[in-house]
């Protein structure tokens, strides 16, 4: 049956992969010879989540490995998964059950809002796994993991106690990002930085008993420009509601300016409720900048991350101002420092109601603490922004700036997060960081590109304790449970740690096994309760134990994919031989997040590196450079793409585009692009069919032919798998990509098709079946080779004609170079003609099919004997009518110079000169202004500094064409000069 006139993906692309499913095509270990394994855990996604194209970027560069040393022999296991997404799932279902009008999560109770969450992963977790699919992707599906399944649950499990009894897990007071809206702290990678209109108030610090100073200012040359005497010091903030929790005024120890003060106290310029106002200390720091603002900043140690650490620093008290939600702590404990009058107030205007932030500036305001300026004053950066508030009857208005200013929303609430001083579990990851860093500087893990090697060091030697609890439902239970204290009116006449300020906390993999610990403090009377609140409230000889109601953050039990995955600790025979795995490929954005505590983790829990190779690629851009995003509207969907243009075109973009280190640029223009590929290929495959060429047998080993033109396509072919191999070993996806662009596009669909129509299509017995035998091998070099890119196409191209095995299993070429010395020299001193030759015609405007005579001034032996034996060739393919030595250039003819020959092309009577001047003269005309245009705009310094960098990129990109159009402009106007 003859082959179709066109590929149709959308129905081989299901079809196809059925088959490989049904054959187990994907499974580990699947088409092995060899006992060497090699392995890639999927970077999970979320189950809540559905294939972007950064997915489809990542998956296609991890199925190009995989196919690929699947069909060199490999045991190879690419494991699948998704993470169970604490928080985004979590939204999502809640989502759900107020769009049902259903009970909220909090009236259903912890259980049975668990079991919907499992019921909407059974409806809906699959969905990004079938997408995946759509894009080829060759996983072990029968070996999908998910973070909560129950092995992977007892690995999470563990290792806590482990850690925990090692001494690196432990609970402690540190601050966090918090998210008031989900009520639990959140990662970095969870925070999102926008930037947003705002205001900054300044205001004044009195310093206490009346006190005053000699403020002085002075120039860069020394010279005293202000000196006046103060009784307060001048204090810029974006957050007045944290005032009341300020622990101190600090100033750096060089600014001269508040020298007489320093040590001294100033009060917080909001009254408590009897009136006084709270005094704190003005200490030296180097963390202000003196050159900013006042040069002074007040230091909230329980609500700002930089004000933290000048906290530890000092010893200085910290003050937790709000609850859970954002508002201002409410209950009458003795450390409640907050106002009565601000209690319960949210931090900022809610449902129309003023907060604490509103207030503090009102009663700042009116108490005239507030530094005030000339109404409608500007400030220059020359001006004092303290100015001398209040001496000047004139300066009547608060001083406030409108200014931009860099706000932290949740990714998920879109709600202001809040730097939050509370009780979470940490890693102590100063204690299991120094393998993980030993590992990349002693070479047992590469990370490519470098670049990230010097961030991935940077972020490990300046480690901080990481936060892994998350006050949360959905996800892995702290394995905790709490007993009470002698505090809480317990006495067993038990040695008691008196001076503890928490309850008593007792570890275990399971209540039991915490139970243990507990009974060797309580005695054997100890049971389960399922709150803090019904603990507190039982009152009676037997000890009730309660859980820490909070989960494992996301990361803790993804840092623990690759050896969760493969069944640890329970390792088998079958699971072990895969770790440690081979490459890992992620995105350069959670290279800390999750690549380093991988790293630390499995270094921790089983002292090996999880895999010998990072490979970090950057975001996905649209065409411009530019980020992707609803709001620009420049979004391109990877399975839109998918139903337009197939899934190869998409692989092929994907993996052409990716340079190690490079800005991913994707537009649908390449897409549509690299189908066009896949449909030259098919076209070629339609030719030899219709000339014979899969009429035989499909020879499995490299011909020996005695063509020229056949001998040539060998060799490249040869050299082509030597390119594929060496790209795809250092992880240039793109050279890879390229060079078989290169290959089969250009040399076997373009110059063999044609070189071969002659041998095909001729009376010679002898001529035509090597190049049938030829044209065949080499076509499925083309298929094998463009395999694990294109694998829909080639597959289908493959199934054409009987197989011993599918094209997926077929074993990846061995053979060494095959180049013809001879050959390879005659070849591409024709190709260089040809190209040299419809070049000239072309700037010059030949009509295409036109035959014209060709003159050869000189051509050294080599270049003769090209010539005779590619005469027929040649002429055909640059239209040459006649080619006749002579010593001169008549007038009217452009030279046109080859390897070791010049000749000349007569034009007199062919081309219309004065015309085609004119045209090509109007055309350098209109380059030149577009040329002026674009370099005007880059010299202009103002373009270059406040422009994005994507934008003069393109800008200077742009220039760099137009110039390079122009040049080959003039230089055809310069051969129509010497033809008139």
């Amino acid at each position: 049956m003859p082959m179709e006139k066109t590929f149709d993906a959308t129905e081989a692309e299901a079809r196809i992969y059925a088959m490989w499913e049904a054959m187990g095509a994907f499974r580990a270990g699947a088409n092995a010879s060899r006992a060497e394994t090699f392995t890639i855990m999927i970077p999970p996604p979320n189950v809540t989540g559905s294939l972007h194209v950064g997915h489809a970027f990542n998956n296609t560069l991890q199925d190009v490995l995989v196919r690929w040393k699947r069909m060199q022999g490999y045991d190879v296991l690419w494991q699948p998964g998704t993470d169970h997404a604490g928080i985004a799932t979590q939204l999502v279902v809640e989502r759900q059950l107020a769009k049902a009008g259903n009970e909220s999560r909090a009236e259903m109770g912890r259980e049975k809002f668990l079991e919907r969450v499992w019921e909407w992963k059974a409806e809906s977790g699959g969905n990004i796994r079938n997408q995946l699919k759509r894009l080829g992707a060759s996983c072990d599906w029968d070996r999908e993991a998910f973070t909560m399944d129950a092995n992977f649950h007892d690995a999470v499990i563990k290792v806590f106690v482990d850690m925990y009894n090692k001494g690196l897990i432990y609970r402690g007071k540190r601050l966090v990002n918090w998210d008031p809206h989900f009520e639990t702290a959140i990662s970095d990678l969870e925070v999102e930085n926008v930037e947003v209109a705002g205001q900054m108030w300044h205001f004044k610090y009195l310093l206490a008993e009346g006190a005053t100073y000699i403020y002085v200012e002075k120039n860069q040359d020394g010279r005293v420009t202000l000196s006046e005497e103060r009784n307060y010091i001048s204090i810029a903030t974006t957050r007045p509601e944290t005032m009341l929790g300020d622990g101190a005024v600090a100033v750096h120890p060089s600014d001269e300016r508040y020298a007489p003060i320093v040590g001294k106290m100033v009060e917080i310029p909001i009254a408590n409720d009897d009136g006084s106002f709270r005094q704190i200390k003005i200490i030296h720091d180097d963390y202000p900048d003196p050159t900013f603002g006042s040069g002074a900043v007040k230091i909230t140690g329980a609500h700002d991350f930089n004000d933290h650490e000048v906290a530890r620093r000092h010893g200085l008290t910290m003050h937790i101002l709000m609850d859970t939600k954002g508002n201002m702590v409410s209950h009458d404990a003795p450390d409640n420092i907050v106002p009565t009058r601000y209690r319960g107030l949210h931090r900022f205007i809610k449902d129309g109601i003023p907060g604490a932030r509103e207030l503090a500036i009102a009663e700042i305001n009116a108490r005239g603490r507030a530094v005030t300026r000339r109404s409608g004053f500007t400030p220059t950066p020359a001006d004092d922004i303290a100015d001398t508030g209040g001496v000047n009857p004139a300066l009547q208005v608060p001083y406030v700036e409108d200014k931009p200013i860099m706000q932290p929303f949740g990714d998920r609430s879109k709600v202001v997060i809040e730097p939050m001083l509370t009780d979470q579990w940490f890693v102590d990851t100063a204690k299991i960081v120094g393998p993980a860093l030993d590992a990349v500087r002693q070479g047992r893990t590469r990370i490519i590109p470098e670049s990230g090697e010097k961030t991935y060091y940077h972020w490990l030697e300046n480690i901080e304790p990481w936060c892994i609890s998350r006050q949360l439902w959905w996800g892995h239970q702290i394995p905790v449970w709490y007993g009470p204290t002698p505090q809480d009116g317990y006495d067993f006449n038990r040695d008691y740690d008196l001076t503890s300020n928490y309850k008593y906390a007792f570890c275990g993999a399971t209540f039991e096994e915490a139970a243990k610990s507990a009974e060797l403090r309580y005695g054997p009377r100890v049971f389960e309760v399922s709150s803090k609140e019904e603990a507190e409230a039982f009152r009676g000889f037997e000890v009730p134990l309660y859980r820490d109601p909070d989960v494992l953050d996301t990361w803790f039990s993804s840092g623990l994919w690759p050896i969760g995955t493969l069944g640890w600790p329970n390792w088998t025979e079958d699971t072990k031989k895969y770790f440690p795995t081979d490459v890992l490929i992620t995105g350069s954005d959670i290279l800390f997040f999750w690549v380093a505590r991988m790293m630390m983790m499995q270094l921790a829990v089983v002292e090996q590196e999880p895999f010998h190779t990072v490979y970090l690629h950057q975001l996905v851009r649209d065409e411009k450079g530019e980020k992707m995003s609803k709001t620009r509207g420049n979004v391109i969907d990877p399975l839109d793409i998918v139903d337009q243009y197939g899934a190869d075109a998409l692989r092929f973009t994907m993996t052409q585009m990716a340079a190690i280190g490079g800005v991913l640029k994707l537009s649908e223009d390449r897409i549509k692009g690299y189908r066009n590929f896949g449909t030259k290929l098919w076209n070629a495959h339609r030719f030899a069919e219709m000339n014979g060429v899969f009429d035989g047998p499909r020879p499995t080993e490299p011909p020996h032919p005695t063509q020229t033109v056949n001998n040539w396509i060998i060799g490249e072919t040869s050299k082509t798998l030597a390119e594929v191999n060496e790209a795809l070993t250092t992880y240039r996806f793109n050279d890879a990509a390229n060079a078989l662009y290169a290959f089969v596009w250009g040399k076997v669909c373009d110059w063999y098709v044609e070189f071969s129509k002659p041998l095909l299509q001729g009376d010679d017995t002898t001529h035509k079946p090597e190049t049938q035998q030829t044209m065949a091998w080499v076509l499925d070099q083309c298929l094998i080779l463009l395999h694990p890119i294109m694998p829909f196409i080639t597959e289908e191209l493959w199934g054409q004609t009987d197989r011993p095995k599918p094209l997926i299993h077929t074993d990846w070429p061995t053979y060494s170079d095959l180049t013809d010395p001879k050959a390879h020299q005659e070849m591409t001193w024709a190709i260089a003609m040809i190209d040299n030759i419809r070049s000239a015609r072309a700037q010059m405007n030949v009509p295409a099919g036109l035959y014209v005579p060709v003159l050869q001034l000189n051509a050294d032996m080599a270049a003769q004997n090209a010539w005779a034996k590619n005469e027929t060739l040649i002429k055909r393919l640059a239209r040459i009518e006649s080619l006749t030595p002579t010593t001169t250039v008549p007038k009217g003819a452009i030279t046109v110079a080859t390897p070791g020959a010049t000749f000349a092309i007569p034009l007199a009577g062919i081309i219309d000169i004065a015309a085609e001047m004119a045209r090509l003269t109007k055309a350098h005309e209109k380059l030149t202004k577009e040329i002026n245009g674009l370099r005007n705009r880059l010299n202009n310094p103002n373009f270059a500094t406040s422009a994005p960098p994507e934008v003069v990129a393109e800008a200077q990109t742009n220039l760099t064409a137009r110039q390079d159009e122009a040049a080959q402009l003039t230089g055809a106007m310069a051969r129509l000069a010497e033809l008139g």
